[in-house]
């Protein structure tokens, strides 16, 4: 191979850090929900989740732009951290990052369509998803 990684440790970086992701989640998300207290109604755990994984996702976006790692190092950084852990933690860093992405590249009414596909396709999936469980 070429320097590039193959599929199956590219998978293994993915299902790693996406565990320790999902783990992560769960314990910010109880921890943050025990701070705001059980009567509290408004979703503080998952808000902190989605602040934190879009911080973490610009940061390694950030870092790994600088370029002072080979191009294999970088992606097998990019799967375990970026795909793996920050997907398992938050997907919401990710459309923030691609969102970014999008604005950076001046695609402004591409990312306002992104944005509002991602909000009524998301929220319509839930309901319909919601719907056809209960029949």
């Amino acid at each position: 191979m070429s320097g590039e990684i193959s599929p199956l440790v590219a998978s293994l970086n993915v299902a790693v850090g996406g565990g320790i992701g999902a783990v992560l989640r769960y314990h910010v998300g109880r921890v943050v929900g025990n701070l705001a207290g059980s009567g509290a109604l408004f979703p503080w755990g998952t808000l902190a989740v989605n602040v934190i994984g879009s911080l973490a996702m610009g940061a390694l976006i950030g870092w790994l732009a600088r370029g002072t790692m080979t191009a294999q190092a970088g992606e097998s950084l990019r799967l375990l951290i970026g795909v793996g852990l920050l997907g398992g933690f938050t997907t919401f860093s990710a459309f923030s990052a691609e969102l970014v992405t999008m604005l950076h590249r001046g695609q402004t009414g591409m990312a306002l369509g992104y944005i509002a596909a991602s909000l009524v396709a998301g929220l319509a999936a839930l309901y319909f998803g919601i719907i056809a469980a209960q029949s």
